[in-house]
């Protein structure tokens, strides 16, 4: 294989490693809606759900930051 290929190749997968904390986090929102573990009625909702996409997005950022940092050495 060509060198650039290897390289794609490479970052494309640590980009999809880095996106796993956030695709869990989507992922856990739509399970607990369609598991009917919490309704509308649901105290806090809006609040637990900015948590827990801030949450997967945090994680998303610092698995990247440390992923390309440790590419660069």
């Amino acid at each position: 294989m060509s060198k650039s290929l290897v390289t794609r190749a490479g970052h494309a997968l640590r980009v999809a490693i880095a996106f796993a904390p956030w695709v869990i986090s989507m992922y856990t929102l739509y399970w607990l809606e369609y598991g009917e573990i919490w309704s509308t009625d649901t105290a806090h909702r809006g609040k637990i759900s900015v948590l827990i996409l801030t949450i997967g997005m945090l994680l998303s950022f610092f698995v990247y930051s440390y992923l390309e940092k440790r590419s660069k050495k």
